[in-house]
């Protein structure tokens, strides 16, 4: 079956501002793609092209088999979106929001009565059917959001920012809720600042200035980057980052306390640069190497770009 999600050379200016520049990925059916990048990065307005809210400026993209240029209203008849922000109807009920959606999807009388119920167990929200929207917690609003958005079972699922806001318990119910999405079939694309969920995805794209820098498995992305990291005590923590941050092949040092996090390019040893570098004062304390994140591929690949864009 082919991939629900084709993008080629997809790019969207406003005025003299490229805020999508020349972007193309796939998508695979049943998979969590995670769309990664700072303030500005173009993620918000390559999720609304593919959503067909916004037109393409140039490139193409088909969603569900539907060109989003030509065939904007099938795409959004297809699809699942849930923003960050609350969107929906404050003063009706958790069930009246449920009812209105479903229509707005087109399901039918008998469908709704048979599948509202059954979504409302699965979210735990049986006990909540009558309340007001507007009085329910972040991650209860969450929750009704992301069932409004799936109540019509659509083979993908678009997420801007799902969990912004949303206290640390509740981001993990949602992220298990939406495995389980996904293990269903359903295709499911997000965006997200948090790099904990950014591990949670089956693949990345990292989005900077409008353009596509990498994309493949968190594991992938990592390797990709060659960069190793360790943690450092020292004696003193203001001093050993004046002296580290200078060396071309420290990429980042950012203090925790009475430690540093310390991370290296081209697979250059942190420790051993750490206790040249530091001497005997501050010196080195105590260092561990730890195993790099997808915070540290993305830090090191917008660090990258930005020199390249200086010395240009």
């Amino acid at each position: 079956m082919s991939d629900p999600v084709v993008v080629e050379g997809l790019s969207r200016s406003f005025g003299t501002l490229v805020a999508v520049s020349d972007v193309s990925f796939r998508v695979h059916r049943g998979e969590i793609f995670g769309l990664l990048g700072p303030n500005g990065a173009g993620k918000s307005t390559t999720l609304r092209m593919l959503c067909g809210i916004l037109d393409p400026s140039a490139g193409r993209a088909t969603v569900v088999g539907f060109d989003v240029a030509k065939e904007p209203e099938r795409v959004k008849q297809n699809i699942g979106y849930m923003t960050q922000r609350f969107s929906l109807y404050e003063d009706l009920s958790v069930e009246e929001n449920l009812n209105f959606y479903a229509g707005v999807y087109g399901l039918r009388r008998r469908e709704r009565r048979a599948r509202i119920p059954a979504e409302l167990e699965r979210a735990g929200l049986t006990d909540r059917r009558d309340q007001i929207a507007g009085t329910l917690s972040g991650g209860w609003k969450q929750r009704l959001a992301l069932v409004c958005a799936t109540i019509h079972e659509p083979p993908l699922l678009f997420l801007d920012e799902p969990t912004a806001g949303v206290d640390p318990v509740s981001r993990r119910e949602f992220w298990a809720h939406i495995h389980r999405i996904a293990s269903a079939g359903t295709t499911v694309i997000v965006t997200t600042h948090y790099m904990d969920e950014a591990e949670r995805c089956h693949r990345l794209a990292f989005i900077f200035r409008g353009s596509l820098l990498d994309i493949g498995t968190p594991t992938e992305i990592i390797k990709r980057r060659n960069i190793r990291v360790a943690v450092i005590t020292t004696s003193n923590v203001g001093r050993a980052v004046d002296l580290l941050t200078p060396y071309p092949s420290v990429d980042e040092v950012a203090p925790f306390g009475d430690r540093l996090r310390v991370a290296t390019l081209d697979a250059v040893d942190p420790i051993a640069l750490a206790r040249e570098v530091l001497g005997q004062s501050p010196g080195v304390l105590d260092a561990r190497e730890i195993v790099p994140n997808v915070e540290d591929a993305f830090v090191a690949m917008v660090h990258s770009e930005a020199r390249a864009g200086a010395g240009s």
